[in-house]
């Protein structure tokens, strides 16, 4: 693995599975994209022009999102899966329960792989920053200027 000046991020397994198939998906694209370019009519007509114009630009949107995630994928590693589960940390899963006794179950990730409604938030949100170090039993807080929320850590995996 290549390391450069970048710093290595931290990637879940689910994360770093989601990368190597978006990494396919841009590589079928540009396949595709580059097929209907070869097969495209080189007649010099305006509309033939403006669709090989705009087919290029295409071309070179993707090639630019697959080079990002390429060297995403290089600068990272997958979180180790066993951890100690004394403290939360980056790769942690943590259950917290609400005044209203609801359960919600996150994992701790990097920005670039949080998405909160699959249960992954990154460790410099509000809740992130707040459980990063918290032990079981311990409560977390956090606001977003008018409403204070609270949450109780039952469980760190």
């Amino acid at each position: 693995m290549k390391q450069d000046n970048k710093q290595m991020q931290l990637i879940s397994k689910k994360g770093h599975h989601e990368l190597k198939k978006s990494i396919q998906d841009l590589e079928h694209e540009i396949k595709m994209i580059q097929l209907e370019l070869k097969n495209t009519d080189r007649s010099s007509s305006r509309e033939v022009i403006l669709e090989r114009t705009e087919k290029l630009s295409q071309l070179s949107l993707i090639e630019d999102k697959l080079t990002s995630k390429k060297l995403l994928l290089e600068n990272s590693r997958i979180m180790p899966t066993r951890r100690a589960r004394l403290r939360v940390a980056m790769g942690s899963m943590v259950d917290l329960i609400d005044q209203q006794g609801r359960l919600f179950r996150y994992t701790i990730v990097d920005s670039f792989e949080a998405d909160p409604s699959d249960g992954r938030i990154s460790a410099v949100s509000p809740l992130g920053k707040g459980l990063i170090g918290k032990t079981i039993k311990d409560v977390v807080e956090w606001s977003n200027g008018s409403q204070t929320f609270r949450l109780k850590l039952t469980n760190i995996q």
